[in-house]
């Protein structure tokens, strides 16, 4: 039998939501950097970022694992601090990316709360839900654009299968 996780709620007043987030903020700048600083893929691939997306990863560990103000907190310095230090993303890039990250602090946070421990299918599922709700939003962002709108979906497979499985072992390592 499967020994149930710890799954955190912390709140706004407490230091270690901000202690917390600052790491997981850490990690999601040094991840998309060290991501943007290797070769392509394979020729005429789009940039790693849209391939790997790992602006991501470490606000899906954050909001899974201590909730959605840590996983919050998280989703909105990480894209904020990355355009501001390093360019990336583009400011263009930043209303799109906050909303997708928001939406993937709150599902990744809702899942684990409704599966009560690290699940396989929680992590899927909020994975599916901020590309899927995501998606429809950066439509409209886009004014109707369905070739730029499209793109995590046409080329961030690789990114949402990291997101899945190392999202998975990474909060498996963490219990």
């Amino acid at each position: 039998m499967e020994k149930s996780v710890k799954i955190y709620s912390l709140s706004f007043f407490e230091a270690k939501s901000y202690f917390f987030a600052a790491l997981f903020v850490a990690g999601n700048l040094f991840l998309p950097f060290v991501i943007h600083h290797l070769p392509p893929l394979y020729a005429g691939a789009p940039n790693n970022g849209l391939i790997w997306l790992p602006i991501y990863f470490f606000t899906l560990i954050a909001a899974y694992k201590y909730g959605f103000r840590v996983g919050l907190l998280t989703a909105i310095f990480s894209p904020l601090l990355n355009s501001l230090l390093f360019g990336m993303p583009m400011v263009a890039a930043l209303p799109v990316i906050l909303t997708k990250s928001v939406l993937l602090a709150g599902a990744a946070a809702f899942f684990a709360h409704k599966a009560g421990k690290v699940s396989f299918f929680a992590i899927l599922f909020a994975i599916l839900a901020y590309q899927i709700i995501g998606t429809g939003i950066e439509v409209i962002i886009n004014n109707f654009n369905m070739q730029a709108s499209l793109s995590d979906l046409r080329f961030g497979t690789p990114g949402m299968l990291i997101q899945l499985f190392g999202g998975y072992l990474v909060l498996k390592l963490l219990r």
